[in-house]
């Protein structure tokens, strides 16, 4: 049966042109855009043998953020990428180093013990994932997102990302409105047969480092009877950028809501627990229900910006996960795909509020 936690639904990808031709060379790599007409991914190759990726990210750092802010995504090919030790190199050529995975939403497995390199989300071969941005539920989120393909799938198992900045300029002025106005907020509960358990999600089996870790970030944390928790926290529909100032569309909302789940699995569960029960839902900050058709129009508008490509070994994926969005498709055979974050960010440091 399918993992009732994962609100799985296909995404449409894109069918977007690929673009053959170069948008400047230098003398090691080349930079170029993969789709015409789409902001993102930019693809960086090596122009001759023997270019180490994290050798050379560490030396060309500014370029590599200036044109991750253009894009919103880089696509690192052809530089041979050896393992999740080499991986993690990589990302601290870029970034102060890989974040540990805290206040968890999806089942990982770290790859080794001295590194915060993950699996991608362990869910079955055959669900897709929404497209999402990565931790945009929690009161601290990773401003960049990187992934490592060790092993393509046979078929399928692509990673579709899309750009926020499309996604806005889709989403209508009522529903954009609303969410601004009104917050988001979000539940979870653990514990109760279903989803992740909450020593999981916070990575301890002590209640008290719990409570202290929801206050430190301004989550309300209810325990029930039989060792269940219940967690709420009122986040932003809205956020803005730490460098550009864009304001940007960076939410749960749509993810976590009861809609987004397969439809057997929703009704299944909806038999047994009332709104509030359920693994994860959203409702807007004041506690009221969102419109069904806000959420059926925002799950549209999330999977008309998304454009897929089949992974490479060695590749790596670097994300602003403010800028992208990102999914997976369905797949056969062994896959493995590795994940890493870095940057902390507060989103009461970057939230947004419009008023009426």
């Amino acid at each position: 049966m399918s993992n009732p936690m994962a609100p799985m639904a296909r995404p449409t990808i894109g069918t977007a042109r690929r673009r053959s031709a170069a948008i400047e060379s230098g003398s090691l790599v080349r930079w170029q855009a993969m789709f015409d007409g789409q902001e993102l991914p930019v693809v960086c190759e090596p122009n001759v043998a023997g270019v180490r990726l994290p050798e050379w990210a560490r030396e060309h750092r500014k370029e590599i953020g200036r044109r991750l802010l253009d894009h919103g995504a880089i696509l690192f090919r052809g530089f041979s990428v050896a393992n999740a030790e080499e991986f993690n190199r990589c990302i601290d050529g870029v970034s102060a180093g890989a974040l540990e995975y805290k206040f968890r939403a999806s089942p990982r497995t770290q790859i080794q013990q001295d590194l915060n390199v993950y699996t991608s989300t362990d869910y079955p071969a055959e669900e897709s994932i929404f497209p999402h941005n990565e931790h945009s539920y929690s009161p601290v989120f990773p401003l960049h997102l990187f992934l490592y393909c060790d092993l393509p799938a046979q078929t399928g198992g692509e990673t579709p990302i899309g750009s926020t900045r499309a996604l806005a300029r889709r989403i209508r002025p009522e529903v954009r409105e609303a969410f601004a106005r009104k917050g988001i907020m979000y539940v979870r509960n653990y514990g109760d047969g279903f989803g992740l358990p909450w020593q999981t999600v916070f990575q301890t089996s002590d209640r008290a480092t719990v409570e202290a870790y929801c206050n430190s970030i301004g989550i309300a944390a209810e325990w029930k009877s039989g060792d269940r928790l219940r967690t709420r926290q009122i986040g932003a529909a809205l956020m803005r950028h730490p460098t550009t100032g864009e304001a940007l569309w960076f939410n749960h909302g749509t993810f976590f809501h009861e809609l987004t789940l397969p439809p057997t699995v929703r009704t299944q569960l909806r038999s047994e627990y009332a709104p509030e029960d359920l693994p994860q839902n959203t409702f807007y900050g004041d506690g009221s229900s969102i419109e069904p058709d806000y959420v059926e129009h925002l799950q549209s508008c999330y999977r008309e910006v998304m454009v897929g490509f089949p992974w490479q070994k060695g590749d790596v994926l670097m994300l602003d996960n403010m800028l992208a969005l990102h999914g997976r498709g369905p797949f056969t055979g062994p896959r493995r795909v590795m994940v890493a974050m870095a940057q902390a960010c507060r989103g009461v440091d970057l939230a947004l509020k419009e008023t009426a």
